[in-house]
């Protein structure tokens, strides 16, 4: 796993055996971050990453000098590592919180500009994070989520949907809570 641009461009981070997340694609990261640098300013945005795992993406905002990243993990193995990785390359912008997803979505009074969300394919009900972000008060006016997940899920029904990108197994579908603010 690499960070694939920014001030920590090229640093390799190497998880211990003993993490079980599955992190995004060095491939589906590099195009996702692609798209975002036509979308946003990295430098403006605070970011949130649901089921941060190994911290893979929030490195990546970090790294573009993204102004703040919350990693909310609940596995302390992984929140562990996350914390260790980010002094380890002296990152002071990421704030790793060890919580649960749902109950921190439910309990959050800070508004966001970018959520990004990467529960385990397999993990059930992790839909559930569309709705607590979209209906709590949890991203800025332009703000967006990103949901990763599986083929096997389409959410383009979905009031809320903006549009999708594909990245050979990866799927990442993309929401707006004011759909007209920002368009393509």
């Amino acid at each position: 796993m690499r960070i694939v641009s920014g001030k920590y461009r090229g640093r390799t981070i190497n998880p211990p055996k003993n993490l079980r997340a599955r992190p995004t694609t060095d491939f589906a990261k590099e195009n996702l971050f692609n798209v975002l640098n036509n979308l946003i300013d990295f430098e403006e945005c605070d970011v949130l990453d649901l089921f941060a795992g190994t911290g893979s993406i929030s490195y990546e905002f970090a790294s573009r000098g993204a102004r703040s990243v919350t990693a909310v993990e609940i596995n302390p193995v992984h929140f562990r590592f996350i914390k260790e990785t980010a002094s380890d390359l002296g990152i002071d912008n990421l704030f790793a919180v060890k919580a649960n997803v749902f109950l921190y979505l439910k309990n959050c009074s800070k508004q966001f500009d970018v959520i990004f969300s990467d529960a385990p394919y397999d993990f059930e009900g992790s839909e559930q994070v569309i709705r607590l972000v979209l209906e709590g008060d949890l991203l800025t006016q332009n703000g967006f989520l990103i949901f990763e997940h599986s083929k096997n899920m389409n959410f383009s029904d979905n009031p809320h949907f903006w549009q999708s990108r594909s990245y050979g197994s990866v799927q990442f579908s993309f929401f707006k809570k004011d759909e007209k603010s920002l368009q393509i």
